[in-house]
């Protein structure tokens, strides 16, 4: 699931701290009387500039009964205020050359747009519009909401990995709201009420609880007062946090099995693990070190994973980790993958059981952790060529409550990281205390059954295709 680039090297290490170092002198942040945060990162390679505005508001705060609305509200927020009624929102972004989308997680939404630098006003004009005046057509909202469940039906009901991980995190936590899926059980999501949905966006969408990213060819001064022409004359709104509901200690194996006509078996292991927000600041460095863990393991085809399960014993034919130090409440530190022809779910398990235990006997030797770093340094260098990802991390830390600054020293936390703290943290973390393991096993397919080869894992729910 994680993208890797092979690029060692001094002088990359070098090219990456200094581009660092520059990154964070272009960095603006303001925050308006209002309570809306604007943050600028110049960047002025080419004329283009991404805008987002960020909503600290996602399926985690929702709760029984009502999960489903925070995707539901990013669907309503493309149909029409007064001022710009219907898709005038997208015509008029389209007309200027703009593309524009939008995303829910379990703890942001997302709007973006990229635009040629002089369109920016019109991002601000159109979005500010829509933080407070969204109309609620109840015809609009009976179609939007058939679009939804339908594509839940086809985007998980009807995929069995999709399905299958979607069961695995219902078990996996018991009472941490990431319980829930972004899109909605199908009951609630059948249950909607158009009220519901109106009275989520008058609590949420504030500008108190927006953040405002921009990135590219701008001038942060220019930026600034055009977010004060725009969003300065918004109203605040009272925001109650959401109650805590932390995940309840586990004390032993979770297993499921789920049972779907598919073609190929499929297996999820994931072990509870800290993240930046729950990991108190003492012990903050093992976040990261779970982060560099499952770079030795899934960090390209010269990784531990593909060398030694997939190449080397061949019991599988991919293999996958998952983990992000940036959420919201305690996460999963996830394994995934497919069994090889003639290999079981249970074959791959003990394959990756052994994989598990050897980090946890022998520290990651000096010079497989020096590659790692070094393609991770490369990895990180090469993703500041996208406007949009520079923007998104920025948005993503600041909306979960953490400092974006955080993103300038991520490789120096990594590259601080001894051979030891990683056999500690996997010793520590890998547990079966804290596993929970699902299969999917394939049953008979049939005509009528759609094709079931896919094997990516959702996590973010959109309204169009993702950039």
């Amino acid at each position: 699931m994680m993208l890797r680039k092979n690029k060692a090297g001094i002088g990359v290490l070098l090219l990456c701290v200094l581009a660092g170092q520059a990154a964070k002198a272009q960095v603006h942040e303001y925050k308006l009387d209002n309570g809306l945060r604007l943050i600028v990162k110049e960047d002025h390679r080419v004329p283009v500039v991404v805008s987002e505005v960020w909503y600290k508001i996602g399926s985690s705060y929702e709760e029984s009964g009502r999960t489903g609305l925070s995707h539901m509200l990013e669907h309503m927020m493309f149909k029409g205020t007064a001022t710009y009624p219907g898709n005038e929102f997208s015509r008029i972004m389209a007309d200027n050359g703009a593309q524009e989308n939008a995303f829910t997680s379990d703890d942001f939404t997302a709007y973006y747009q990229k635009l040629e630098k002089s369109r920016l006003e019109i991002s601000f004009k159109l979005e500010a519009d829509r933080m407070r005046n969204l109309k609620f057509d109840p015809q609009e909202f009976a179609k939007e909401r058939e679009v939804v469940i339908e594509e839940r039906r086809l985007r998980y009901d009807d995929k069995p990995t999709a399905l299958l991980y979607e069961t695995f995190r219902a078990t996996a936590y018991q009472t941490s709201p990431y319980q829930n899926p972004t899109i909605g059980w199908p009951s609630d999501l059948a249950n909607l009420q158009l009220a519901d949905v109106r009275q989520w966006y008058q609590q949420w969408y504030a500008p108190n609880n927006a953040i405002v990213v921009v990135a590219g060819d701008v001038e942060p001064d220019a930026v600034l007062a055009l977010a004060q022409k725009y969003f300065a004359p918004l109203s605040p709104f009272q925001i109650e946090p959401p109650r805590p509901r932390p995940e309840v200690a586990q004390h032993g194996i979770k297993r499921v099995t789920v049972k779907r006509p598919a073609k190929l078996p499929y297996l999820l292991m994931g072990y509870k693990v800290p993240v930046l927000n729950t990991a108190p600041p003492e012990t903050q460095w093992e976040v990261y070190a779970l982060e560099l863990l499952a770079y030795v393991l899934d960090g390209g085809s010269s990784a531990r994973l593909t060398r030694d399960l997939v190449r080397g014993q061949e019991i599988a034919t991919s293999l996958n980790t998952d983990y992000s130090p940036y959420g919201r409440l305690e996460e999963l530190f996830i394994f995934s993958g497919i069994p090889a022809q003639g290999h079981t779910v249970t074959d791959l398990e003990q394959g990756l059981r052994a994989q598990i235990k050897a980090l946890q006997d022998t520290p990651v030797d000096a010079a497989e952790l020096k590659r790692v770093k070094a393609q991770l340094v490369a990895a990180k260098v090469y993703e500041q060529d996208s406007l949009f990802y520079q923007a998104m991390q920025i948005g993503q830390l600041a909306s979960v409550g953490l400092d974006w600054r955080l993103a300038e020293v991520y490789l120096q936390q990594l590259n601080a990281l001894s051979l030891q703290q990683l056999q500690a943290v996997a010793k520590k973390y890998l547990q079966d205390e804290g596993l929970t393991v699902a299969v999917l096993e394939p049953q008979p397919l049939d005509n009528d059954t759609p094709n079931a080869a896919g094997t990516e894992i959702p996590a973010i729910e959109t309204v169009r295709q993702e950039p």
